[in-house]
């Protein structure tokens, strides 16, 4: 996942995850992507719900630090209250990317409505498909460092998908 970030130059990338009840971290920024898949293998998984809004929260704040030009979402599944997300999307100043796992009804719909509100684009990906996430975190990266024209040069059916939303 990272790796194909990192065939981008001049991108850096900060790690952001949440765990068990009431634990959202995230790491500094970089564009050594072996050190975010390295900082990535360390984090052990603690089951919990879903904290989106906290992620959310510490978007704004970033961007309103330096600024930032997209973020990427993968998660499967939403047990944020919808319209809290709603409010803390709305305004956010940054395309927000959500790629779903699976099929989850519930969470389609908000992350759908997320990408909306933030002018960013939602796709679904099978579970284990490694290589539809690949293509669809590289059009990321080509948007963030590009921005539609870049991405508009790619020619995959994941570009595409994101094509469609963005204009």
């Amino acid at each position: 996942m990272f790796a194909e970030a990192g065939k981008i130059g001049g991108l850096e990338i900060q790690l952001v995850y949440y765990r068990g009840l009431d634990e959202c971290r995230a790491s500094h920024w970089t564009s050594d992507t072996r050190e975010l898949a390295n900082t990535m293998s360390r984090i052990m998984c603690l089951s919990g719900y879903t904290q989106i809004a906290k992620v959310l929260a510490h978007i704004r704040k970033e961007h309103a630090q330096q600024a930032v030009t997209a973020v990427v979402f993968v998660g499967d599944m939403c047990e944020d209250t919808p319209h809290v997300l709603y409010d803390a999307a709305t305004g956010l100043g940054v395309p927000v990317f959500i790629f779903q796992e699976g099929d989850d009804v519930h969470a389609a719909e908000v992350f759908s409505q997320i990408s909306k509100l933030t002018n960013g684009a939602y796709s679904r990906f099978s579970p284990g498909a490694a290589r539809e996430l690949a293509e669809l975190l590289r059009a990321v990266a080509v948007f963030a460092t590009g921005g539609l024209t870049a991405l508009a040069d790619l020619r995959t059916d994941s570009t595409r998908k994101l094509l469609r939303q963005l204009k």
